[in-house]
């Protein structure tokens, strides 16, 4: 497909319309997993303050005067991140009807877009052992002060996945209170692991496995295997996703956008005969509340 007069503009064009359209239906068949654990937060700012932190919140029997709850808030800030792909196309190549090989590079594109919140909030649950939340400790930590008297109370464990070590999890979780000492009434009902823990997480919650384990803990809760989360192959995580808030903040400010420079005139094109598409959005992950998510590193 020789690009010339007669040819013109409107036969590149339509390429990246073309280009456009494959970046979208991959982008779409994407089933994103950061839903299940991270709550969506329209963004409207370059920074966003979340001074609610800290709370979960239960009704009282109403007598006499209403009870204005003076529980301790935390401000937590979360800047949004500019976030960007970009691919360059040799003309040539376009010239040469080399259009099978661009049209993956644009699949290939839309996939990593469609799996950028996931990178996002599956990082944060990596570095969980170590990064601060709102509290100024750890997200995964044994010293969260939350409780009555500056009772300090724990989401950190450091077994190894197995049945007695996923019974001892939900029990800790389930056992958290809020700071007038009354429980926060959690149940966890999804167990994460990496591929390496994906065979115990299947024989502790699968019915109809041959194992060898008690049983006792089959339906108590689904389990998700995250490819992601390989880099930390011992580590597991109990979380209870029932609730409004998750235990991880997906705030967007600006969707993701399909852009490409391929004008004669643009400077790609008019200087090394390049033309370029890529795609770019607005957007970052930050940990919202502790007590909904148990982690166990698993070196124990």
């Amino acid at each position: 497909m020789e690009i010339n007069q007669y040819t013109g503009q409107a036969v590149v064009d339509f390429l990246f319309v073309s280009l456009n359209k494959q970046f979208d239906d991959t982008f779409k068949l994407y089933k994103p997993l950061y839903t299940k654990v991270g709550t969506v937060v329209p963004s409207k700012s370059r920074t966003e303050i979340y001074n609610w932190m800290g709370n979960i919140e239960k009704m009282r029997e109403w007598l006499g005067e209403r009870v204005i709850n003076n529980l301790k808030r935390y401000q937590w800030t979360i800047d949004n991140k500019d976030w960007e792909d970009t691919i360059e196309v040799e003309r040539n190549d376009v010239e040469d009807d080399m259009l099978g090989m661009i049209g993956n590079d644009a699949k290939n594109l839309g996939y990593a877009a469609a799996s950028h919140p996931d990178e996002l909030i599956f990082d944060l649950m990596l570095g969980g052992f170590a990064n601060l939340c709102f509290d100024g400790t750890p997200f995964f930590n044994d010293s969260h002060p939350l409780g009555p008297n500056g009772l300090l109370q724990s989401n950190l464990g450091h077994g190894a996945l197995n049945e007695a070590n996923y019974a001892a999890a939900r029990a800790q979780m389930m056992s958290l209170v809020d700071e007038a000492g009354r429980p926060l009434n959690l149940v966890p009902d999804l167990l994460i692991t990496g591929p390496a823990l994906e065979g115990m997480a299947r024989s502790i919650l699968m019915p109809g496995l041959t194992a060898a384990t008690t049983r006792d803990w089959v339906g108590t809760a689904e389990y998700l295997v995250v490819p992601m989360l390989s880099t930390n192959p011992n580590a597991w995580y109990l979380i209870d996703t029932k609730r409004p808030m998750k235990p991880f903040i997906y705030q967007t400010r600006k969707p993701l956008q399909f852009v490409q420079m391929n004008k004669p005139t643009d400077y790609p094109v008019f200087m090394n005969k390049k033309f370029i598409f890529g795609c770019d959005c607005r957007d970052n992950a930050g940990y919202g509340l502790w007590p909904l998510c148990y982690g166990s590193d698993g070196t124990a």
